[in-house]
């Protein structure tokens, strides 16, 4: 492809993908590479301040773009988002693979984690079937060194047919090298001859006949015309739009084109018995072997002779072992929950004091300047109480909890659990990553949703997504430790306390095995498949960067989750108030709706007023408790109740018993998820089907479960 198609090109990036470039005669490189291999740190390296970041068009994945000179010319970077391969399906790797196959810029350069290089070189290679103009840089050398991996760079050039430059990127070392590779194969024009993937024989042939048919449909100057047939070929229907797209035309109007392909494809199936499926993964078995056996050309380990090696061995055999894994993975997840939910208290009291004090504040505003009481009741005890609930209830446990879990991730620690929990989600059919994902919802089923994107294989993505609701997140676990404290452990209990940690660990443990559960079910049902397999290289353990911990948990989870919940708070609060003050005959619509849900509510052991705060709190499960005690009371606006104890007579006044609590938590724990949650799902799959499974799924198990409990209780005279 090379410069041969420049304008094309820049136009391409300009209109599809957002590129503000100067003019035509700006030098275009795409950075590329596997998610935490220093990427963005080489980014960084190179452009210094002179960068801007914004959204991909269309995409909530963001972009960074920055300006670099080397010997009086200016490169335009453009910071891809990691990616394991350019044949999936997620938001981030269709970037990616449309901003190399069709942005066209000058050069890309791959940047490898040298401590794990034959992972990293699936990549190299595929992009090496699309452009010539690549440099590998291999970066973390220093980790490498420290790990005794020591890597021949030139012989790896010579094996790839590319330029291969190591580099420490946090130091600056390798740099100016890189730089200088940029000039000489940009602007010296140095030829290169890169690797191109060899195929089975089958393969090969089959592509070598489509070629032809397939060059005079769309010329020489357009897409590498080998890469392209192999793409029609194994039916990748997102590939195919985006060439298509590219390309200006529909390759289902070439009859004769459309012809040769599935003439193709039944010779394949008839003869070598190679369906899409198979195709599919020879074609990826090609490219992993040849990666497989380049690493072993060039990469050489030492024997282990560091005490550090040692005593990470150590530690291993512990908290990997079958014996202590689980209990301690449970342990350390209880101490995270213990001090978020203790230490969120002090900052929740804080901003909620300051809430209401801003509240009586705006209220003088609105009796200063007259205004009717319902604009006064829609605006500040709707829209502003629910919103200062919504953020003094969530900001605080979020901003410990993500912290904690991120010290965890730089500790090194997370991959641990992966390993400890590979073999349960392998039985289910799931993937082992899985468990990364479904630790993260217990923050945050939002943030958790998000992180499914480390899961390669689509359909295992797919059920970390749709299970992911089953483990409480932070919104529930309020409402969950206080019917768990008045209910069973007892208020003025001597061990309450104890015993409420105790209860909810058990939840933490069900929500877990319904997690299994419905991931096995999803598996056989709706997502058959088996589970695909990974290596888990588990790293060294590291000191942690705190500062980065506190930006990348604060900045990127904390308040991308809270902004995503206050857009969603805000006209919700308005609905709850409108509902509360709004009489028909003699009570509210909310008690219309609370008393015609009511029949349907008692067989699943709650009540209406349970089911309506369930839907109304839609927005957020933190104000799930505060609808309710508003409609018990009936006082037009949420409330919060001064202490446990005046919750549990208000409560018992409406006839609460222990299965209710028990209920109502299980309930809690598999229902719908809430606005936030369903958006960012909706934003993953890119699927309304996919997002309404995810609605249906939980609410149907949560509905079954409490069904069970109360009736069996009934039927057996326990209430």
């Amino acid at each position: 492809m090379g410069l041969t198609n420049q304008s094309t090109g820049l136009k391409t990036l300009k209109d599809n993908f957002n590129i503000d470039l100067h003019s035509e005669n700006d030098i275009v490189i795409a950075l590329a590479g596997n998610p935490n291999t220093g990427k963005s740190t080489v980014f960084n390296a190179l452009t210094g301040l002179k960068q801007h970041t914004g959204n991909w068009p269309g995409k909530t994945v963001s972009n960074a773009r920055g300006t670099f000179t080397h010997k009086e010319n200016e490169y335009v970077l453009v910071d891809l988002p990691g990616t394991y391969s350019l044949l999936s399906n997620s938001v981030e790797e269709e970037i990616a693979r449309n901003f190399i196959c069709f942005g066209n810029p000058h050069a890309v350069i791959v940047v490898a984690d040298s401590t794990c290089l034959e992972r990293n070189l699936n990549l190299v290679l595929q992009i090496l079937e699309i452009t010539n103009n690549v440099i590998l840089c291999v970066n973390l050398i220093d980790e490498a060194n420290r790990k005794g991996i020591h890597i021949d760079f030139k012989q790896l050039s010579t094996e790839l047919g590319i330029p291969v430059i190591g580099t420490n990127a946090r130091d600056g070392i390798g740099l100016d090298e890189l730089k200088s590779c940029l000039h000489n194969l940009i602007i010296d024009n140095t030829s290169y001859t890169p690797y191109k993937l060899k195929y089975d024989e089958q393969i090969t042939e089959s592509v070598d006949e489509l070629s032809p048919c397939l060059l005079s449909v769309i010329g020489e100057n357009h897409l590498p015309i080998r890469w392209t047939s192999l793409r029609l070929l194994d039916g990748d229907i997102s590939i195919i739009k985006s060439i298509e797209q590219y390309l200006h035309i529909n390759l289902s109007n070439y009859d004769k084109l459309t012809s040769k392909i599935i003439s193709i494809k039944e010779h394949l199936e008839s003869v070598h018995n190679i369906n899409i499926n198979t195709l599919r993964e020879k074609v990826v078995s090609n490219i992993i072997n040849k990666a497989e056996s380049i690493s072993h050309k060039v990469v050489h380990k030492e024997k282990a002779k560091s005490n550090k090696k040692d005593i990470d061995n150590k530690i291993d055999k512990i908290i990997t072992s079958k014996t202590l894994g689980i209990p301690i993975m449970l342990l350390l997840l209880g101490i995270i929950f213990y001090i978020t939910i203790i230490g969120a208290n002090y900052p929740s009291s804080m901003l909620s004091s300051a809430f209401y004090s801003l509240e009586e504040q705006l209220t003088e505003f609105f009796m200063w300047i007259n205004a009717p009481k319902w604009l006064h009741g829609i605006l500040v005890l709707g829209l502003f109480r629910t919103l200062g609930w919504v953020i003094s209830v969530m900001l605080p446990p979020m901003a410990i909890f993500f912290p904690l879990f991120t010290l965890l991730e730089d500790l090194g620690y997370l991959p641990r659990v992966a390993f400890n929990l590979d073999y349960f989600f392998k039985k289910c059919c799931a993937h082992g990553k899985q468990s990364l994902t479904m630790c993260m919802g217990f923050g945050c089923n939002a943030a958790g949703i998000t992180s499914c994107r480390i899961i390669e294989s689509p359909r295992e993505r797919l059920i970390a997504i749709i299970t992911n609701n089953f483990v409480p997140c932070n919104g529930r676990f309020p409402t969950l430790i206080a019917l768990a404290t008045i209910f069973i452990a007892g208020i003025r209990g001597k061990f309450s306390s104890i015993i409420g940690t105790l209860v909810i660990l058990l939840t933490i443990v069900l929500a877990v095995f319904i997690t299994f559960a419905m991931s096995k079910i999803l598996s056989k049902t709706i997502l058959k498949g088996l589970p695909s397999s990974f290596t888990l290289e588990l790293p060294p353990y590291r000191k942690p960067q705190v500062g980065k911990i506190l930006v990348r948990s604060l900045i990127d989870r904390t308040l991308f989750v809270l902004g995503r919940a206050i857009i969603i708070a805000a006209p919700a609060g308005i609905i709850i108030w409108i509902l509360q003050n709004i009489i028909v005959g003699d009570i509210s619509i909310l008690a219309h709706c609370a008393n015609f849900l009511d029949p349907f509510a008692s067989l699943i052991g709650l009540d209406g007023y349970i089911l309506m705060a369930f839907i109304l709190g839609f927005p957020a499960n933190e104000i799930v408790i505060p609808i309710l005690i508003m409609s018990y009371m009936s006082t037009g606006a949420m409330i919060e109740l001064d202490s446990l104890e005046s919750l549990r007579k208000l409560l018992v006044a409406n006839n609460w018993t222990w299965l209710t609590a028990i209920c109502t938590m299980l309930f809690s724990l598999n229902h719908f998820p809430c606005g936030t949650a369903l958006i960012t799902i909706f934003k993953e799959t890119r699927s309304k089907k996919w997002t309404l499974v995810s609605f249906i799924i939980p609410t149907i198990t949560g509905i079954v479960l409490c069904f069970i409990v109360a009736q069996a209780s009934r039927l057996l005279g326990l209430v």
